[in-house]
Formats: C-alpha cells, sequence, structure tokens
C-alpha cells in the first residue's frame, strides 16, 4: 500500500542522508523502500536513510535503555542498499540537528545526550555554530572480532596493491597509506578496492595521505577519501576520519598527537584520542546541516 512520507535531506560534510520520523516504530519499510529512498534517481536520493525512532519501540535494541535508560532515541541508519548500517559518525551528528529541528528535544550549547546505536549508547554533544561532537567510543585494532588484520589493497589507479591496517571504530575499516596527494587523486573508487585476505565482515577503505609537515601546532594533519561498503566513493566518512587518524598516529609511532585533522572531499572533520577507566575513546567532531524537506511516495 502506498503511503506518503515526510522526510528532510540533511548531511555531515556532504555525507548525506534522507531522515524520517517514526517515534512509536510504526512504520513499515522494507530494504527495498529504503533503497528507494537513497537512489538518487529515482528516490530523495543519499548515501543512506535515518530512521528517528524511540529505542523502547526496536525490539532488537531495547535492551540499551537497560544499561542507559537516558538513551531515548535509537539510531536506525539504512545503508544506501536498504541494508542495516552500523555506527555512522556523520549520520549521527545530522541525526541529532534532526531531532532539534523536529523539536523531539531540547539542548544548549555544551548539552549531552544519549544515542542507542547499533555499536551501543554513544554520547554526543552540541558545539556552537552547528558543530556537533561524538564520542565513537573504545577502538580496536583488526575488524573488531580477532587480532590486529592487515591485508594487501588493490584498486583502480594504484599500480601495485598497498597494504593496510584493519581498525574497528564500530564498523570495520582498512586503511592504506599512499606517498602524496597525485596517487590520492589518480584513484578510481567507482570500482571497489579489493582486499586480500577480506577483513571480515566486509570493510570500508580509507586511503591516507599525511600533510608537509605532519603537524601543525599540534595537530597531526591528514587527507583521507574513502570507499564504503554498500554505497561506493562518499565524499566523507565520520568513522573511516577516525579510523584514518588513528591508523596514522600508529605509523607515525608514540610522538604522534592525539588530535587530528581530516581531509575529506566534503570538508574538515576534527578526531581526538582520550583515555577513559575502559580504554582510549575517540571522538569525531564536525557540522551538520539540514538542507529541505518535503513528501514522498513510498
Amino acid at each position: 500500500m502506498t503511503q506518503a512520507l515526510k522526510f528532510t535531506k540533511g548531511h555531515g560534510t556532504g555525507n548525506d542522508f534522507v531522515l524520517i520520523s517514526d517515534h512509536d516504530g510504526e512504520l513499515d519499510l522494507s530494504p527495498n523502500d529504503y533503497a528507494f529512498l537513497a537512489d538518487r534517481h529515482v528516490g530523495v536520493g543519499g548515501d543512506g536513510v535515518i530512521r528517528a525512532v524511540k529505542t523502547v519501540h526496536v525490539p532488537e535494541w531495547s535492551h540499551l535503555l537497560d544499561a542507559d535508560p537516558d538513551a531515548e532515541w535509537f539510531l536506525d541508519n539504512r545503508n544506501a542498499d536498504g541494508s542495516d548500517g552500523g555506527l555512522c559518525g556523520n549520520g549521527i551528528r545530522v541525526y541529532l540537528a534532526f531531532l532539534l529541528a523536529e523539536g523531539l528535544v531540547s539542548l544548549k550549547q555544551g548539552d549531552r545526550i544519549a544515542i542507542g546505536t547499533r555499536a551501543g549508547v554513544k554520547d554526543v554533544q552540541l558545539g556552537a555554530n552547528g558543530m556537533f561532537r561524538v564520542d565513537l567510543g573504545r577502538w580496536s585494532m583488526g575488524d573488531g572480532t580477532a587480532a590486529p588484520a592487515e591485508a594487501d589493497v588493490s584498486a583502480r589507479g594504484l599500480d601495485v596493491s598497498r597494504p593496510s591496517l584493519g581498525i574497528s571504530v564500530g564498523t570495520p575499516h582498512a586503511v592504506v597509506a599512499l606517498a602524496n596527494t597525485d596517487e590520492l587523486a589518480a584513484l578510481d573508487l567507482s570500482a571497489a578496492p579489493v582486499l586480500d585476505p577480506p577483513l571480515a565482515p566486509g570493510a570500508n577503505v580509507e586511503f591516507v595521505v599525511p600533510a608537509d609537515p605532519l603537524v601543525d601546532d599540534g595537530i597531526g594533519r591528514i587527507s583521507v577519501r574513502v570507499h564504503e561498503r554498500g554505497l561506493g566513493e562518499t565524499l566523507s566518512s565520520g568513522t573511516g576520519a577516525a579510523a584514518a587518524a588513528l591508523a596514522t598516529r600508529h605509523w607515525a609511532g608514540p610522538t604522534a598527537p592525539h588530535n587530528w585533522r581530516v581531509e575529506m572531499p566534503g570538508g574538515s572533520l576534527g578526531v581526538q584520542m582520550f583515555p577513559t577507566e575502559e580504554g582510549e575513546h575517540v571522538s569525531l567532531s564536525g557540522p551538520a546541516e539540514l538542507v529541505y524537506s518535503g513528501i514522498i511516495a513510498v
């Protein structure tokens, strides 16, 4: 049965999403419906779809309220192919901007809010001038399920395969260091890079070039392009920026900084590593913008 669905289009440094409200979990949308909404030719168009739903109405994730009763809202994000998405650093910032614009939450500058995700409860802070900061939580080397992992990565535009470092930040990533910006620009990411061996359960791939000098005024600087699983190249990836900064710090050695500026085709993101009682966390900061709203038949 066709239904009229209200939506809002938003983005974080060019990583764009279709946002819909479903507070009580009453919408009946299939993976094909989500893929239609994300389709840039026949739908609204976006790198993914985010459904605003209360955590209590997501049966498979309502247990998050046991650990943090304040996690009233759940980030139900879907990839462009309609499949369930992992933790999305840009998406969760855009999600909070949407909740604020819809009057579903109320925050002052500096306030924090707990948001449920498929990677657990994440803390998001409202900053100044449209900026948001999210604590992505603990990170790990490898694919998040095993020992540190490395894979050789082949991609169009690279003369030979290059080694990568596996980093998990709620979603798995394979980070590849390139020699210079010419190599970065020469990449053709219209086809998915090939990982050998593959990093289960599949990984996003980041190609990184350090700035010269790498560190300026105590802040590390890198340029990154990303190929996301189930989507292709994106203008930006929040967890990809964090993974790229973590890998570069690892390669740079013990004197490397814990604060990074990551330049992506869609804009700049800030990454910070900091200690907690449960281990080192990584945070992501950047803008979130809502562009327009409309109604579409689904």
